[in-house]
C-alpha cells in the first residue's frame, strides 16, 4: 500500500525536474499558461568544414525586403549571422563576430542589434530584443535623408546640393563613430525588435520574416516573424523523464521490493541458506536448467556444422585393409590359444 501511495510522486518526478532545471538559451515559460517555447529550431547555424550541406541545409542568414525603406536587411535568432563581416561602422573588430542583424547602405554595414538568446513575453506577445548596433545616425543626416526619400518634385540643383551635404554628413558622422563600441559611451546605438507570432502552416525550422518599419530617428527597426516555432505548447522541455523513464523506474522499485522482501521471508520464515534465499528458487533454478540445456543443444549442434582438422589417424580406412586386420586379430586369437592347450 506504500508502495502504491509513492505512485503520483514518482510520475510527478519529471514535471517538478523541468520546472526546476534553468532554461536552455532561446527558451521560455509563457507566464500565464506556463506553455514551453523555444525558437532554435530557426536559429541558422554555420555547416562545419567536413559536412556536406543537405537540401534542407541554410547556407545563408535569414533575409527581409525592405521596400521602400531602399535596402534589405540580414539577421539571424538567437545566433550571430553565419556570413563574414569586415569594417561594420562603429563597431569593433572583436565584436563583429556577435552581429545578429545588419543592412548596407551605400557600400557601408551597419550593425542593428549585437546578439540575445533572451526570449521576453508581454503579456500573449512573444518578442526578442537585439541592441548596441551602430551608431544611430545625427538629426541632421536623417533629416536631409528623409527629405531626400520625399522630396520628388525639387529642383535638380537642390536635390544634388542636399544629397551631396547629406553625404557629407553622413560620412563625418561615420568617420567619427568607426571603430567605438564601449559600456560607457553615450552614443545611441541601432536595436532591432523581432515580434514572433506562430504559424502552423509552416515546417518546423522555417520561418517567414517581414520588415514592419523603423523608429523616426532610424535607431529601432521591427520586424514580425511567422514560425510553427512560435507556437508553443509544451510545457516541459524534452530532456525531461518520459514515459519510458517513469515505466522503467517503477520497474526497478518493484523488481528491488520483490528480491529483498523475498530474501527476508526465505531467510527468517523458511531458514532458507545460500541462493535458495531467493523467492521462488525452485521455479527460477528450472528455468535456468532450462535455458542452460538449450545453449548446450545449440553450441552442439553448431560445433557439428564447424569444420575439424583432421590427422593421419582420422584418415578413413579402406574396406580391405579393414578385412585384412581382423583377419590377423583372429588368427592370432587362435595361435594364443592353441599355445595355451598344449
Amino acid at each position: 500500500m506504500r508502495l502504491i501511495s509513492l505512485l503520483p510522486v514518482l510520475f510527478s518526478l519529471p514535471s517538478f525536474a523541468a520546472d526546476s532545471r534553468p532554461l536552455l538559451p532561446c527558451t521560455i515559460y509563457q507566464p500565464t499558461t506556463n506553455a514551453y517555447y523555444d525558437i532554435s529550431p530557426i536559429a541558422v547555424q554555420p555547416l562545419v568544414d567536413h559536412k556536406k550541406a543537405h537540401k534542407d541545409d541554410r547556407t545563408e542568414s535569414w533575409h527581409a525586403r525592405g521596400y521602400d525603406f531602399g535596402t534589405n536587411f540580414t539577421l539571424n535568432f538567437c545566433a550571430p549571422v553565419i556570413e563574414t563581416l569586415e569594417d561594420v561602422v562603429g563597431i569593433k573588430e572583436n565584436l563583429l563576430k556577435n552581429i545578429s542583424a545588419f543592412y548596407e547602405w551605400k557600400g557601408e554595414k551597419y550593425s542593428i542589434g549585437q546578439t540575445s538568446t533572451e526570449l521576453v513575453f508581454r503579456g500573449r506577445e512573444l518578442s526578442l530584443n537585439y541592441t548596441n548596433g551602430s551608431p544611430c545616425d545625427s538629426p541632421t543626416t536623417h533629416e536631409r535623408r528623409k527629405l531626400k526619400h520625399s522630396d520628388d518634385d525639387d529642383d535638380d540643383d537642390d536635390d544634388d546640393d542636399d544629397k551631396k551635404k547629406g553625404d557629407d554628413d553622413e560620412d563625418d558622422n561615420k568617420k567619427s563613430h568607426k571603430g567605438k563600441l564601449s559600456d560607457d559611451d553615450d552614443v545611441r546605438r541601432k536595436s532591432t525588435l523581432i515580434s514572433l507570432a506562430c504559424d502552423q502552416n509552416l515546417p518546423l525550422g522555417k520561418a517567414h520574416i517581414s520588415f514592419i518599419g523603423s523608429s523616426p530617428d532610424q535607431c529601432t527597426y521591427f520586424f514580425r516573424a511567422k514560425t510553427m516555432a512560435a507556437c508553443g505548447g509544451v510545457k516541459e522541455p524534452p530532456t525531461g523523464l518520459g514515459a519510458g523513464g517513469v515505466f522503467f523506474v517503477i520497474f526497478l522499485i518493484f523488481l528491488a521490493v520483490y528480491i529483498l522482501g523475498g530474501i527476508a521471508y526465505q531467510r527468517t520464515v523458511q531458514h532458507q541458506r545460500g541462493w535458495r534465499q531467493l523467492p521462488n528458487y525452485n521455479v527460477w533454478a528450472s528455468i535456468f536448467s532450462v535455458v542452460r540445456d538449450i545453449i548446450v543443444i545449440l553450441t552442439s549442434s553448431c560445433s557439428r556444422l564447424m569444420p575439424r582438422r583432421q590427422g593421419y589417424n582420422q584418415l578413413p580406412a579402406s574396406g580391405r585393409g579393414r578385412g585384412s586386420r581382423a583377419d590377423d586379430e583372429n588368427r592370432l586369437i587362435d595361435q594364443l590359444d592353441e599355445e595355451w592347450d598344449d
